[in-house]
């Protein structure tokens, strides 16, 4: 199919999508548990994420060789273009069912790629209505596909040989397994992260509070992003913890699809125990908790904790819960050694005024994202997101994928 037919496709895809925001949020405050607000947020992404696409579609570009460069090629010319990899399996998580899948499907199609989509087994509906959607622009059959299974009945998408691209977000564990299984293919793994964000002193840190907020509790604290831990500059600490700790409180937790609600419930049971099962154990450690730390069946309070011993699961494990961990730190040196001081390195963020320092943190961490004046939440579709370490390997955002789904081919004449 050519580009300009793809990208035809594809816009045309993203007004469907635009249509059917509404249902799609209604959809994930059922499935998923967010708010209703948090639901229309991500039914909001998906259009513009495939708008993005259908843009790309067209700039698959190559580049010409300069032969001559070397001896014996002066009578030789040629160029290379990328080409479609073939099929692109793609596994998409709970948190974000169809906003992750929109990132894994659009650029597949874009760069001329089939592609099989196994959206997470407790949320699969908004993912097939995003299909629906790709089915109903025009797309032909066997385009877009999708498998609702469970990931072991699931495992040819992995293994099969006709399979080029394996592109999989989820938990460092399954990543860990997929990469023993896929054989000889691309893989793209976005697998989570025990995120912090730094407050300095001297940054305009009671206008940053409500974002600070909305990192640790939205969805109820259930994205890879999410500002887990909140590393505080000691002059500024008691004062932060008295103004971030009654805002937590102040949240309303329960039914996700009334309106006011602000935070909804886990995923499932098993999640909300597990976290309380983490918290009770950094309590237990010496930690205390300044709010939350209590669980209603999947509704887990709001939770703020501090004198945590360093190296409990709260602070260097992904907690994927509406938790956050605050610790007072000396000076940026600090700040720097305890954001690296866990397996993953997905994103960041550092609160500061000082150009020198937001720049020496941003050379010094070790994190595929690093937010200035803004928190590890935060990320633009189209920017390549992906993380260091235990956090994963390649990365997402349009562009960026469409090059991890396509192949160099390399094409030369000799003249003469």
């Amino acid at each position: 199919m050519p580009a300009h037919q793809r990208s035809a496709l594809l816009r045309r895809t993203s007004e469907l999508l635009a249509d059917y925001q509404e249902e799609i949020a209604q959809l994930l405050a059922r499935e998923v548990g967010k708010t209703i607000n948090e639901g229309r947020g991500e039914a909001s992404r998906p259009p513009a994420i495939f708008d993005h696409c259908a843009d790309a579609a067209r700039h698959i570009a190559g580049e010409v060789i300069p032969f001559d460069a070397a001896v014996g090629g002066e009578d030789r010319q040629g160029f290379c273009k990328r080409v479609p990899c073939g099929i692109v399996s793609a596994i998409s998580p709970f948190n974000f069912p169809v906003a992750l899948s929109a990132h894994k499907v659009g650029p597949a199609l874009a760069a001329g790629n089939s592609v099989v989509l196994k959206p997470a087994s407790q949320t699969p509906l908004a993912a097939l209505k995003m299909a629906e959607a790709i089915t109903e622009a025009g797309f032909p059959p066997g385009a877009c596909n999708v498998v609702t299974a469970s990931g072991a009945e699931a495992e040819p998408m992995v293994t099969d040989e006709r399979v080029r691209v394996v592109t999989f977000t989820g938990s460092a564990e399954v990543g860990r397994k997929l990469s023993q299984q896929v054989g000889i293919k691309r893989l793209h793994l976005e697998l989570g992260s025990s995120s912090s964000v730094t407050v300095m002193a001297d940054a305009d840190w009671h206008s940053a509070l409500p974002r600070l907020i909305t990192g640790a509790f939205g969805v109820a604290g259930q994205v890879c992003i999410s500002v887990q831990k909140i590393l505080v500059h000691k002059p500024i600490y008691q004062q932060f913890l008295d103004e971030y700790v009654p805002l937590a409180q102040e949240l309303k937790v329960g039914d996700p699809l009334d309106e006011s609600t602000d935070v909804g419930p886990m995923i499932s049971e098993q999640a909300a125990q597990r976290a309380e099962q983490w918290v009770q154990e950094a309590l237990q450690a010496g930690g205390k908790a300044l709010c939350g730390a209590t669980r209603e069946g999947t509704l887990f309070q709001p939770t703020v904790l501090v004198d945590v011993p360093w190296g409990e699961k709260v602070t260097c494990q992904e907690a994927f819960a509406p938790l956050v961990v605050i610790y007072p730190i000396e000076d940026i040196d600090e700040a720097i050694k305890l954001t690296n001081a866990t397996p993953y390195g997905l994103q960041t963020g550092i609160y500061t005024q000082d150009i020198a320092t937001a720049f020496r943190f941003a050379d010094e961490v070790d994190q595929g994202g690093v937010n200035i004046n803004e928190t590890c939440w935060w990320r633009a579709d189209f920017q390549p997101y992906g993380g260091m370490k235990n956090s994963g390997i390649g990365r997402e955002g349009i562009k960026y994928a469409i090059d991890e789904m396509t192949e160099w081919k390399t094409i030369t004449f000799k003249l003469g």
